[in-house]
């Protein structure tokens, strides 16, 4: 009967093993032994990212929207039925009222490296913490932004939900639908000189070399003129920016000042009127959701290869 019994306890053991889910997120393997059931996502891309993979179900809430963005017509269905527990960062207290077992969020989106809500201080309480790709930068070394970062955060929602072969379906088809795009894209000999500008009139905030826009700016035909900022999404101080002289300058909007505010700012600075973009008023317009990794990176760069070399 003992060894019977050492051999269920064995096939137990067994069983749970399989069952274990591992991803990495950031420096961290995350181990999950069931899909989570009580999700909160930060921030409108990445709950969308949620949202795309068919995973309302499995979510109690969300935050970080309404605080500093309006919510556009597809996104207010998406999420009719879900509250919204925080206008802007959650506290800890927040998400553990919620009953929460699973946080899906970034450093700088929704967490803060040395604050109340971090990986640590939630697991005592039974939250698992997924952080976004794009933001590990904040945290330690990762290689340069590309559009990997968005569909591994996608591949790993996957996994953590149980639903891997949809993400693999969905990422496949983002992947197709890109290729295809730049395969037929018409683009001038050079790469176009691109300068983001997310706010900010003392210094811009801006996109460096671990921010989304640089991998849809290339992959739209251009190049990011702050490539070489080892930075994610930071300030920087417009002396550099007239330096490298973008020939197009991509506005991010939301908040309360708008993209056509941001545009009217530059066009009536005097410091910046030699720069090509301002001269020839070549301005474009990406909403936030955009601009940051999610599912509509894509979108963004089609956006963007019209008005990099259309007519």
């Amino acid at each position: 009967m003992k060894s019977v019994a050492l051999s269920l306890t064995a096939i137990l053991f067994a069983g749970t093993a399989l069952a274990e889910t591992k991803v990495q997120s950031c420096d961290r393997e995350v181990i999950f032994d069931a899909p989570p059931k009580a999700a909160i996502s930060n921030d409108v891309n990445l709950t969308e990212m949620m949202l795309v993979l068919g995973l309302r179900d499995h979510m109690v809430g969300y935050t970080g929207i309404s605080g500093w963005k309006t919510l556009d017509e597809e996104m207010r269905e998406g999420v009719a039925e879900l509250p919204e527990l925080s206008e802007k960062y959650p506290t800890k207290e927040v998400l553990i009222g919620a009953d929460a077992d699973f946080y899906f969020a970034g450093w700088n989106y929704g967490m803060k490296v040395g604050g109340e809500v971090t990986p640590e201080t939630l697991a005592p309480f039974g939250i698992n913490v997924y952080e976004l790709t794009e933001s590990c930068i904040h945290i330690g070394d990762k290689p340069k932004v590309s559009m990997d970062d968005m569909y591994n955060d996608l591949i790993n929602l996957g996994k953590i939900f149980g639903i891997e072969d949809t993400a693999h379906d969905l990422v496949g088809n983002y992947k197709q639908e890109l290729d295809q795009f730049t395969s037929s894209l018409k683009t001038g000999d050079e790469p176009l000189r691109v300068f983001v500008y997310d706010s900010g009139e003392d210094k811009p905030f801006t996109a460096g070399r671990y921010a989304m826009p640089t991998a849809l700016i290339e992959a739209a035909g251009g190049v990011n003129v702050l490539d070489d900022f080892e930075k994610s999404w930071a300030k920087i101080d417009w002396e550099t920016v007239v330096d490298k002289n973008p020939e197009m300058v991509i506005i991010v909007n939301y908040g309360n000042v708008t993209a056509e505010q941001k545009r009217d700012f530059m066009k009536n600075n005097p410091a910046l009127a030699e720069i090509d973009a301002v001269r020839n008023d070549r301005f474009v317009t990406l909403e936030y959701v955009e601009a940051t990794p999610g599912p509509r990176n894509i979108k963004a760069v089609k956006k963007l290869a019209e008005a990099f070399w259309g007519e």
